[in-house]
């Protein structure tokens, strides 16, 4: 049976929105990062980085990595699309999606990794690092502000998209590490709601 094993932490909640989205129901399995289940040898035969989420298919291929998860499901459940439905609309998802994991979500990431007390043991933190990020988060908003001006209800265009979920999952990582959204940036905190307001937010 096709398990999926995620738990806390932004890049489950991805996939959590993503299958919501698709009315796609997997077991999961709840990996607790605070008990230290991702580092146990069972879990990293699974996946030897210690990360979540996985999916592990009927026949026990793994998959890692939560757009790599998302993909896969988007190829079983094509609609509805999540990715885009043609050339043109699925460069533009990817571009967004891209974008957004850069500019966005990486960045507040970046606080989380280098602040946060659990991820010491994955690699050398630099507080101070941290805090510069932390600095660059308003001016990241500020240009999807202005991206999104012309009007258009979501990031990459007039569908809702796997770029809406990247970009508004790093909106509620940030603000759980106090590198809220500007309240000056009208244009995001109008998107942003939009998004809230579907139910696959509480997925």
């Amino acid at each position: 049976m096709m398990k999926l094993y995620c738990g806390i932490g932004p890049n489950s909640y991805r996939v959590r929105i993503f299958m919501a989205e698709k009315g796609v129901d997997v077991p999961r399995v709840d990996v607790d990062l605070t008990k230290g289940e991702h580092k146990t040898p069972q879990f990293l035969e699974l996946n030897s980085l210690g990360q979540i989420p996985v999916l592990v298919l009927d026949d026990g291929t793994v998959i890692t990595e939560s757009i790599a998860i998302c993909r896969y499901l988007e190829a079983l459940h094509p609609t509805p699309a999540l990715f885009g439905s043609d050339a043109v609309s699925q460069g533009k998802v990817e571009m967004w999606n891209r974008r957004a994991e850069i500019e966005i979500f990486g960045t507040i990431g970046s606080i989380a990794l280098h602040s946060d007390p659990m991820f010491a043991e994955r690699l050398v933190q630099f507080p101070a690092f941290a805090e510069t990020q932390r600095e660059a988060v308003p001016a990241k908003w500020a240009w999807l502000d202005r991206e999104i001006a012309d009007g258009r209800p979501f990031i990459a265009g007039d569908q809702y998209s796997v770029a809406d979920i990247t970009a508004a999952v790093a909106a509620w990582l940030g603000a759980f590490f106090g590198a809220d959204i500007p309240d000056s940036l009208v244009n995001v905190h109008h998107w942003l709601d939009r998004v809230q307001k579907r139910p696959s937010w509480n997925a």
